[in-house]
């Protein structure tokens, strides 16, 4: 089996990549435990200090793997999305995200979880949802908190697209900057971390993500059952099938 995320350490980072081309890095079963495989890699090495999160190609994330969701049984697969979300949010390690591409539905859980968040100026986000009969029910539990209620409000129920700046605006995303500028960026943000100490990082992350990681951990179990009943109902599984026919 090819894998779909892959794992670097280099001079104190660990870069995780996804690497699912085919289906433009959605959540398929085989990436989210890779990606949590990964995760779990990276806290336990004695050599990263931080973490970043990446795609290899253009779309950084598409979403649910609706080729598996219409065929049901959505229960573990909406569990493992809130469990990922948890893992990022408890990491003893700074986990930024370096967006180069669209992000989609529950890609953007990813996005929510991490500490950092760079974008290009041209990524586009969009919580699609609403449009094949689902609501943005896992993710909601890292996005919420991140987002002003009134534009939480519009993005979630519209399902429209925006552009980075927008995200920004909005409290999604840490820092926006020229496409051509991302890894500089990058590099720049690395060196302002290279001076913490994990203590430091450890204690810090505690006090930021406390009320996420209560949030995700009371709520979870049910919000994850409330997916999986959406995903479940035949008016979603309608859209979603309509939906895999004109990408046909």
């Amino acid at each position: 089996m090819t894998e779909l995320v892959h794992l670097d350490v280099a001079d104190g980072v660990a870069t995780i990549t996804l690497d699912s081309e085919h289906n433009r890095n959605a959540l398929s079963r085989q990436l989210v435990t890779e990606l949590r495989d990964h995760l779990a890699a990276a806290e336990t090495d004695a050599d990263a200090k931080v973490v970043v999160l990446r795609s290899a190609h253009r779309v950084f994330c598409s979403g649910a793997d609706l080729s598996e969701a219409a065929e049901g049984g959505m229960e573990e697969g909406a569990q493992a999305l809130v469990d990922l979300q948890r893992v990022i949010a408890v990491s003893a390690k700074p986990v930024i995200v370096v967006l180069a591409g669209p992000v989609r539905a529950g890609g953007l859980g990813l996005v929510g979880a991490a500490d950092i968040v760079l974008a290009a100026e041209s990524v586009t986000f969009a919580l699609t949802e609403v449009r094949l009969a689902l609501a943005p029910a896992v993710i909601s539990l890292s996005l919420l908190p991140r987002l002003a209620p009134r534009a939480a409000s519009d993005v979630f129920l519209t399902g429209r697209k925006f552009d980075a700046a927008e995200a920004a605006g909005i409290g999604l995303v840490t820092r926006v900057v020229a496409d051509d500028s991302l890894d500089e960026a990058l590099a720049e943000v690395l060196a302002e971390l290279a001076k913490g100490y994990p203590q430091g990082f450890r204690e810090t992350k505690a006090l930021l993500n406390h009320d996420l990681v209560e949030r995700l951990d009371r709520l979870g179990p049910e919000i994850a059952a409330q997916s999986a009943r959406l995903f479940g109902s035949d008016e979603a599984r309608e859209a979603m099938l309509a939906f895999l026919s004109r990408g046909r």
